[in-house]
């Protein structure tokens, strides 16, 4: 059995999910892969139960009541992951924005070197972004930025989506007191990340936008970002100790 799981959370992603788990699937890296669908109305979970037949004991689904945010689809995959003994997890969009082959680099920097986190960086080398508009690569770098200034944290890229944790990162953090569902939750996991004093590595990535399927950005993801890690950190000032009180 393979103890490395891909979690990708989905909705509406028929026209990119079919090909993402067969190019995982191709890699010389063995995976696992367990896709979180919200109800997609488009059938994205029926072309995943399709193919599961092709990949038994290799591909899962979970299927999810309706579209319940990002954060929560995650925390439900670790939770699954980690019922079921997995030693490293990844997070990983449907969307082609983050390439398989980089998944085996995460892997190698976690297992081989030891990190207990490793987050695939648009901006440890520069800006590495591909077919993105010059107003949201410097949306994106800007909060970053912002989010780096106001927690203290020593990662330039903080709101990547595209990470590996060891298991005993997820097994430290309590997944049910994570706060954030939007875009915010992936700045939570990493600060929780950050202050238990976890090693954390960036490996260098290139993202490239979408070419199928629609943006799931929205205006209140990005207010919860901005918003939100002003109360994180703030929480983080009075806390004892506790990664899971802030």
């Amino acid at each position: 059995m393979s103890k490395a799981l891909v979690v990708i959370p989905t909705y509406n992603e028929l026209d990119n999910i079919s090909r993402l788990i067969r190019n995982i699937f191709s890699l010389q890296r063995s995976f696992h892969i367990l896709v979180v669908d919200d109800n997609s109305p488009d059938g994205t979970a029926a072309s995943v139960r399709a193919l599961m037949s092709d990949y038994k004991e290799e591909l899962f689904l979970l299927e999810r009541s309706g579209k319940l945010g990002l954060g929560t689809a995650y925390i439900s995959g670790f939770k699954w992951a980690l019922a079921r003994n997995y030693d490293h997890v990844f997070e990983m969009d449907a969307d082609f924005s983050h390439n398989p082959n980089d998944l085996i680099r995460l892997y190698n920097a976690c297992v081989k070197d030891g990190y207990d986190m490793a987050i695939g960086s648009r901006y440890i080398k520069g800006v590495n972004v591909v077919n993105w508009p010059m107003s949201r690569v410097l949306m994106s770098w800007l909060a970053s930025k912002y989010v780096r200034i106001i927690t203290g944290m020593r990662i330039y890229d903080t709101t990547a989506g595209f990470v590996c944790y060891h298991r005993r990162v997820l097994e430290k953090i309590n997944l049910d007191k994570i706060k954030f569902i939007g875009y915010a939750f992936q700045i939570e996991m990493k600060f929780k990340a950050y202050l238990a004093k976890f090693k954390i590595v960036e490996v260098p990535v290139v993202f490239t936008d979408r070419t199928r399927g629609e943006s799931k950005m929205s205006g209140g993801i990005i207010s919860e970002a901005i918003f939100g890690v002003i109360k994180m950190k703030f929480r983080s000032l009075f806390r004892n100790s506790d990664i899971n009180e802030i």
